[in-house]
């Protein structure tokens, strides 16, 4: 498949997922709440290396073989860390990184059951997609957010 016509699919995906979720409502459920304190404390470890945790974060469905995708815009110089971090029933993520036309950027990962992490320093600034993808379990609710230095 041409990169072109992947970074399409990839894009059309994303944009599908977005319009899809749900407004997260004005109190958060026990699972986003659960979810996005698991992303922290593996965040957390990320912090004793220089990383902070940037403002706000995204808390979606998320059922197997069924991957939601969010695009974000980078800069050059700095180092990232996508960390996401499901509730229960989810058993088992993975978070992955492609660059804007649609092509895998080599991470250093993390992935420990129903949490994960993507980290990679871009050469180039703009937008990249994030895919978080669950692995093993049933439908559930994750938390997406990401340190930076």
């Amino acid at each position: 498949m041409n990169r072109r016509l992947l970074f399409l699919l990839i894009s059309m995906v994303a944009l599908s997922s977005l319009q899809a979720a749900e407004p997260t409502p004005a109190t958060p459920s026990d699972a986003e709440v659960k979810a996005r304190a698991s992303a922290l404390e593996v965040a957390g470890g990320f912090s004793n290396e220089g990383f902070k945790i940037r403002d706000g974060h995204a808390t979606l469905s998320i059922t197997p073989k069924a991957p939601r995708f969010i695009q974000v815009n980078l800069s050059s110089g700095n180092q990232y860390w996508f960390i996401a971090a499901a509730a229960d029933p989810a058993k088992r993520l993975a978070v992955s990184l492609y660059d804007e036309k649609g092509k895998p950027i080599p991470t250093e990962s993390y992935e420990n059951k129903a949490q994960a992490a993507a980290g990679f320093s871009p050469q180039i600034s703009g937008p990249y997609i994030v895919r978080v993808e669950e692995l093993e379990g049933a439908p559930a609710t994750f938390c997406l957010l990401y340190s930076y230095k």
